[in-house]
């Protein structure tokens, strides 16, 4: 387990994402009402472009001169991919909130991004999952046999299509890191996280939004996480 505590003003997502001194142009896949990483991205970030994709980019709150929105549906694959040429990595936030619906939006939605990626020689991509989504032997007795099943039961069809996204990203050549997220509180951002690869996080109930973006730019630079699943707490 190991605990970040960073200054957020400077640019962080550099060498591992790209062989020049930092990477400059960013696309998030943002179809989350948290919005995690826009502010963190275009305010705490000089010198990054950033591109955000949205079904509905006009509910997108963050505006920023750095910063452009597009209109488009990642299950669309052509869609997607001319937004991915220039691109230094890809960040992916989507997601279906509470929807019990069957979904394929984290599945084929991350195929089409990495799918993207390659034809135009990108392979870093950072996505969100959740710690049900993972093997659940580790995990604490309270998480096993209370939070978790009862996670599995209500929401079940967002968890078994995140479990689809895994076998997309070890079949594709990409270097992604799949974040297994807790739940992500809309408060203020306390500048410090708890991040472990090896198992989930003692007491890792939740993280604030705005420390949730910061882990993301943090995960994104770093060579040893590639390929890996990691965990992040307050």
């Amino acid at each position: 387990m190991r605990t970040s505590s960073r200054s957020t003003s400077r640019c962080r997502v550099c060498k591992s994402v790209t062989s020049s001194p930092c990477a400059r142009d960013l696309l998030v896949a943002e179809d989350r009402c948290d919005q995690l990483p826009l502010e963190r991205l275009t305010h705490a970030r000089d010198g990054i472009d950033v591109t955000a994709i949205a079904r509905r980019p006009e509910t997108l709150r963050t505006n920023h001169p750095r910063l452009r929105t597009v209109a488009a549906d990642i299950l669309d694959s052509d869609a997607v991919e001319p937004l991915l040429a220039g691109v230094d990595a890809v960040i992916s936030t989507v997601g279906i909130g509470t929807s019990k619906q069957p979904t394929k939006l984290y599945s084929e939605g991350t195929r089409n991004l990495v799918n993207g990626l390659a034809r135009h020689g990108v392979s870093r991509i950072v996505t969100i999952s959740s710690e049900v989504a993972d093997h659940w032997a580790h995990q604490s007795p309270l998480k096993l046999w209370v939070v978790l099943p009862l996670l599995q039961h209500f929401l079940g069809a967002t968890y078994d299509d995140m479990r689809r996204m895994d076998i997309v990203l070890w079949e594709s050549a990409a270097q992604w890191t799949t974040v297994r997220a807790p739940y992500i509180r809309d408060k203020t951002g306390t500048r410090k996280y708890r991040i472990a690869t090896d198992k989930p996080l003692q007491r890792g109930f939740s993280i604030t939004a705005p420390d949730m973006a910061t882990a993301l730019l943090d995960i994104a630079e770093r060579h040893d996480l590639n390929r890996r699943f990691v965990f992040v707490a307050n």
